[in-house]
């Protein structure tokens, strides 16, 4: 990923409904979620949230595909990889292996079945 990719998508995310957005089509997985469940779910007007979908779509973040009459949005979940590479590209002055320990643990607390996993730290 190019450094303007990564403030392109960095900068869709800066907005917090588009972050909510994302995040619910995160929690959704590849299947997606059509849009006016979206809508509901975080309580934003169409228009409006067409509006979020359309900024997520054009930095790569979320893709849509049309079944009968409804939009399905779902996230790009190779984009998010390539982003938080980008982001970790140079993790620990060049030793990953450092910062390995916290990224599995940062990931298996948000990757892992509900039955699974640790219970979150409040502080």
């Amino acid at each position: 990923m190019k450094i303007k990719e990564a403030v392109a998508a960095l900068s869709a995310l800066a907005q917090e409904t588009r972050l909510r957005t994302y995040r619910l089509l995160i929690e959704a997985g590849p299947e997606g979620v059509p849009a006016g469940q979206i809508s509901g779910a975080l309580r934003v007007a169409p228009p409006a949230l067409s509006f979020h979908l359309k900024e997520l779509s054009l930095a790569g973040l979320v893709s849509s595909r049309q079944e009968g009459r409804f939009l399905y949005y779902s996230a790009d979940f190779e984009r998010m990889a390539a982003l938080m590479t980008f982001l970790t590209h140079n993790c620990c002055q060049g030793m990953p292996q450092e910062c390995l320990t916290v990224m599995e643990t940062a990931l298996s607390e948000c990757c892992l079945p509900d039955s699974k996993r640790k219970p979150a730290r409040r502080p």
